[in-house]
């Protein structure tokens, strides 16, 4: 079983509502990507703060839970703040850094998608934190 994952830049009282979309994309500015799961966004905080693992991972307690199955996470605001403010080179090390983790490695991501989806997480980020927003990740099993 795989996950659908959409990250969106929101109210940060609008998680209830994210979690009840059936594709938040269409409804808020965000990314979809199969496969993002909470162990790829805690990787990602580890990268961006320097955070243990296990101390990152509680961090992503699932906000909201919809009756369906989607969990909605809060992105730290520590980690939406590293992405708005680092440029193309820093996000080309830490996209570097990602895929070579264990979490991208073992799903054979490929370098090239992990950068892309870093540099459009910075994208938004960067729209976020423009318009007071904050960044949520909706997840949902996919039945395969």
């Amino acid at each position: 079983m795989g996950i659908l994952t959409n990250i969106v830049a929101a109210e940060e009282d609008e998680y209830a509502a994210i979690g009840e979309s059936l594709r938040p994309v269409d409804e808020w500015s965000g990314i979809e990507r199969r496969g993002i799961d909470t162990a790829k966004i805690a990787t990602l905080h580890c990268l961006l703060t320097g955070d243990e693992f296990e101390e990152a991972v509680g961090s992503y307690e699932p906000v909201y839970v919809a009756d369906e199955g989607a969990l909605v996470l809060r992105i730290a605001d520590e980690v939406m703040e590293r992405l708005a403010t680092l440029d193309e080179e820093a996000l080309e090390l830490v996209a570097e850094e990602l895929a070579a983790t264990e979490e991208y490695e073992m799903e054979q991501w490929e370098a090239a998608d992990v950068q892309a989806m870093v540099f459009e997480l910075a994208d938004l980020a960067r729209l976020a934190e423009s318009q007071g927003q904050v960044l949520f990740v909706w997840m949902h099993p996919l039945l395969t």
